[in-house]
């Protein structure tokens, strides 16, 4: 009824509960961002399907970067702590987020994960989200970079299938490259959509399980952490 006059009338509101949801996880991701910045950490949003290798490269740089860089890792999943376990025993702190039926980290669990972790000026924090090519694009969750992590048995088109993900990357990783002999994948095409839907992306092709690429792919992190690392210090 009409809350208002009592007319008898029924009045419709629409409330945009995606709208809502985006916003409030927008104005977390700010403070963390300024809390990290704050504390000279910088976090990096690690993204891709299930199986493209995500947690084998955080192993891989761990072990790369060991005695130069403090490394923290916040790991997503829908369940158990597998991941998280992986990280530690490489040797970096980590904190596992389970998602339950999520099929995303959001902004309120960051904030809430980093607090569980013993973070000093100057480390990384990467945070190792849901193995999703989808929702993950959506959240912003405070990070300085994005990186997304593909695999050449996930096939050429997938920049074509989900464009808001390799669109919302600074660097995409094609990891897995020691098997693109052996399965069908057009690399060329592949580069070529990831090309057309961002220019801007840097690419680099790893193989984690060989060590093929990943000081390449740490020297891009370096390199676009340095315009960060300049802003704090000025």
């Amino acid at each position: 009824m009409c809350d208002t006059c009592g007319c008898g009338e029924f009045a419709v509101r629409t409330i945009d509960v995606n709208e809502r949801l985006l916003a409030s996880n927008a104005a977390q991701a700010e403070h963390n961002r300024a809390h990290l910045a704050e504390r000279k950490i910088f976090a990096i949003n690690l993204m891709g399907t299930p199986g493209a290798g995500k947690t084998a490269l955080l192993e891989a740089t761990i072990a790369k970067w060991r005695g130069s860089r403090r490394i923290a890792v916040i790991e997503g999943d829908q369940a158990t702590d597998r991941d998280s376990a992986r990280i530690r025993a490489a040797g970096a702190t980590a904190c596992q987020v389970e998602t339950g039926l999520g099929c995303h980290l959001d902004a309120h669990q960051i904030h809430d994960a980093i607090h569980h972790l013993n973070l000093g000026a100057g480390d990384l924090l990467f945070i190792e989200n849901v193995g999703n090519l989808v929702c993950p694009a959506l959240f912003d969750l405070g990070e300085r970079l994005r990186v997304v992590v593909t695999s050449p048995t996930e096939g050429a088109d997938k920049p074509l299938k989900y464009p808001p993900m390799f669109r919302a990357a600074h660097v995409v990783v094609l990891n897995k490259c020691d098997l693109i002999p052996y399965v069908p994948f057009e690399l060329d095409e592949w580069t070529e959509y990831v090309g057309a839907i961002n220019s801007h992306a840097r690419i680099i092709k790893t193989s984690a399980l060989s060590g093929e690429g990943v000081g390449a792919l740490l020297a891009e992190i370096d390199d676009l952490r340095q315009p960060f690392s300049a802003s704090i210090s000025a």
